[in-house]
């Protein structure tokens, strides 16, 4: 059985794959994933590139051995926010790559902040949803990313809402700061798994 991690920027679904990671359970990353693929991809590169602009990719200043170079994270920022189309066209191209290297990489688990914006969902049997109240969220993003409310509410924007990915996943795990995460995962894990957390 192949098990989604969701959760939009905050919630916290990463510290839940933490501590999945704690009992053995390694969960496959899919931004983690997406910025290795698009730094590593000729392929990505000449297609995001060709999408975004020469600006999209800086010269690491190397031989071009470790791949296309240093992405231009505040580019493709730029352009992701600017508009749905440009996220979409982006997602268009690298969602697949990720897709197939989760296929590739034998895990059990994924984890993708935009499980069903994205369609991961549709390579997964079960869908975890990861929620906290969005102040919640909003503090951890400011904090983790050092920006400001503006853009961090600006980053929830981009995904769908909370309730939305509730109803349409098969768990949750409430991350408010309050409850107990362990506790959480070790009711769910003995449904899915039979396994005691």
């Amino acid at each position: 059985m192949k098990i989604g991690l969701a959760g939009g920027i905050g919630s916290g679904k990463s510290y839940v794959a933490a501590r999945l990671l704690l009992h053995g359970i390694k969960v496959y990353d899919c931004d983690s994933a997406a910025k290795r693929l698009m730094r590593t991809s000729t392929q990505l590169r000449e297609q995001l590139t060709a999408l975004i602009g020469a600006d999209c990719y800086e010269s690491d200043g190397g031989d071009g051995a470790n791949g296309p170079g240093r992405l231009n994270k505040a580019a493709v920022s730029r352009f992701l926010l600017a508009s749905p189309t440009n996220q979409q066209a982006i997602n268009a191209i690298v969602h697949p790559a990720v897709f197939a290297d989760f296929e590739e990489s034998g895990l059990q688990w994924l984890e993708s902040g935009i499980m069903f914006e994205s369609g991961a969902n549709r390579h997964v049997d079960r869908v975890i949803v990861v929620t906290a109240p969005k102040e919640v969220r909003l503090q951890r993003i400011m904090q983790r990313d050092g920006i400001s409310r503006e853009q961090a509410q600006q980053w929830i924007a981009c995904q769908w809402p909370q309730s939305k990915v509730r109803r349409l996943a098969d768990y949750e795990i409430v991350n408010d700061g309050q409850q107990d995460i362990d506790k959480q995962l070790n009711i769910i894990l003995e449904q899915l798994c039979n396994k005691p957390f």
